[in-house]
């Protein structure tokens, strides 16, 4: 960390990246090649000069339509380095989704993977005065049997000493980012210079990383959580990233991550879930292992030796996995900490670029998700902050400007005094550590008025052995559990479609016992298909409510 990170500007801080680090490695696409901080310099500038050949302005909107990659990545540099405004679409967005975002805001270029641009309608896309290939930056749309023409130039000669970020105000839209509508909407969440800066500068003060270290970028960097820590932090720094070009499954993802050992690994739940319930739980569950777990000295060798088969499943390298994105089971999280298993669980949102809260893994506290991280302030608003839940609230350097061209979500989103409605209900404690409850608008309410969060009854049910994903619905002030099977867990157990209603019946009454009687299932219902996701994975409740 530089002694002057705290005055720094955003400009400053990737101009000296990259001049400092100009012949290290910067990007690879996982399988491929390897592009140094100086190839993208060279890159960048082609592209900023295509850019003005083609008319752009600075302060235009241009979005990114494509998977994580290297020419991603570059794309948005070029983007930062010609003061554009970004506009990342998330690549499992629909192309009607995609056409809407591009006329909402306002974009006069698009860098587009092919496979995506294939699908796009041609007369929506009449208001962009450029459209460029993110497989190999070929300019797209040109009249067929033309010869090709591509908007970078190898032959393009680009000194160190002078390769530069331009400076900007601070309070300039920097990002537009639209959320991934858990709700069934997208909405263009405008975030300054400033908010990204801030973000940048904390994680440079709070996670160790240096010039040279390894990062594979797993979550889409559409989305602010993977954009900021697996990208933006670490080429502050002068590290070096593999991108995962393809939906990264566990296989693929284990794979990667052992053979580029990164230094940091950024998770959704999902994934930490799944490995727990599909490795830990069934090694530990054997009958003899439950007889030698009894055993105190045996039980702690046993544990050490789980803990290092996960970390060496991860690449062996890291100093912390942080979670974040959604709620970590407290089941998961209670037994990794038993293990001493070296992660930690963040918080945040889009409207935050997203830090709200963070603590190291060896600071953090059980049951938490960080402590405020020292660029916001935080109020609950409740009567009691520290025992009775209330919504979330903040303010600070990191919160968005407001939402793009949408009055009526802007007055809904700050209260009157000016603080930013984050809609998650937590209690803190003195030191500002914060407990998430859940969300708002998902919030129950019991026979009695008693306040039921479905999102930490979901995550203690889809730890039993046949559930694979829940939802959990209110109904004739009835709580019902609607489950997707867990059909690889059948398989191997030899079990069919006729025993279901036994398992199902025999976990709904094992989970009313380990929950208060006001949180109760009435019943299970089974689905044939898996509930419907945000990129993050997070299950679209409206959907099933």
């Amino acid at each position: 960390m530089a002694e002057t990170d705290s005055t720094l500007r955003l400009d400053q801080i990737y101009t000296t990246s990259f001049q400092k680090n100009w012949e290290l490695p910067l990007f690879t696409d996982y399988g491929g090649d390897t592009a140094s901080f100086r190839d993208i310099a060279k890159r960048i500038e082609a592209l900023k000069s295509t850019m003005n050949r083609a008319g752009l302005k600075p302060g235009d909107k241009i979005a990114i339509y494509a998977r994580n990659s290297s020419n991603w990545a570059t794309s948005f540099f070029s983007i930062m380095a010609f003061e554009g405004v970004i506009v990342p679409i998330l690549p499992d967005f629909t192309p009607d989704k995609a056409h809407n975002i591009l006329k909402h805001s306002g974009a006069k270029m698009l860098f587009v993977a092919d496979s995506l641009y294939s699908n796009l309608d041609k007369s929506q896309l009449q208001n962009l005065q450029l459209t460029v290939s993110t497989d190999d930056f070929k300019i797209l749309g040109e009249e067929s049997g033309s010869p090709a023409k591509f908007a970078t130039d190898d032959s393009l000669k680009v000194s160190r000493e002078e390769f530069a970020f331009p400076k900007r105000n601070e309070e300039d839209l920097f990002i537009l980012s639209y959320t991934s509508g858990s709700m069934g909407f997208s909405k263009g969440v405008m975030l300054p210079l400033r908010s990204i800066e801030s973000n940048i500068i904390y994680a440079r003060e709070h996670m160790p990383l240096k010039a040279g270290d390894r990062i594979v970028s797993i979550l889409p960097m559409a989305h602010i959580f993977g954009l900021t820590f697996e990208f933006l932090f670490p080429v502050s720094l002068g590290c070096h990233i593999t991108f995962l070009t393809r939906v990264p499954t566990p296989q693929i993802l284990l794979k990667a991550l052992g053979e580029v050992r990164p230094q940091l690994i950024l998770l959704v739940p999902l994934i930490i879930e799944k490995i727990y319930k599909k490795r830990i739980v069934p090694a530990l569950d054997k009958p003899v292992m439950k007889v030698l777990l009894a055993i105190p000295g045996v039980r702690d060798l046993i544990y050490k030796k789980t803990r290092n088969s996960l970390i060496e499943s991860f690449g062996g390298n890291f100093h912390e996995a942080v979670i974040g994105g959604a709620a970590l089971s407290p089941e998961v999280e209670n037994f990794f900490r038993k293990i001493n298993f070296p992660f930690t669980i963040g918080y945040g949102m889009t409207e935050c670029s997203p830090l709200i809260s963070y603590a190291p893994h060896n600071e953090t506290k059980k049951g938490s998700s960080g402590q405020l991280v020292d660029r916001m302030e935080v109020r609950i608003d409740s009567k009691d902050p520290f025992k009775e839940a209330g919504e979330i609230q903040v303010k600070g350097r990191n919160c968005m400007l407001g939402y793009y061209n949408n009055k009526k979500a802007n007055e809904e989103a700050f209260t009157e005094d000016g603080w930013l409605k984050t809609g998650d209900l937590g209690v803190i404690d003195e030191e500002n550590f914060i407990y998430i409850k859940g969300r708002e608008k998902n919030m129950l309410l019991g026979p009695s008025g008693q306040n039921i969060y479905p999102e930490e009854l979901e995550s203690r049910l889809a730890n039993f052995p046949y559930v694979q994903e829940c939802v959990i619905i209110q109904r004739d002030n009835r709580l019902i559990a609607k489950i997707y099977p867990d059909g690889e867990k059948m398989a191997e157990t030899g079990k069919g479609e006729g025993d279901l209603d036994h398992i199902m019946e025999k976990t709904r009454r094992e989970f009313n016992t380990a929950v208060a009687a006001y949180e109760q299932l009435s019943g299970i219902e089974l689905v044939d298909l898996e509930f419907e996701k945000t990129p993050k994975k997070n299950i679209k409740r409206f959907l099933y409510s």
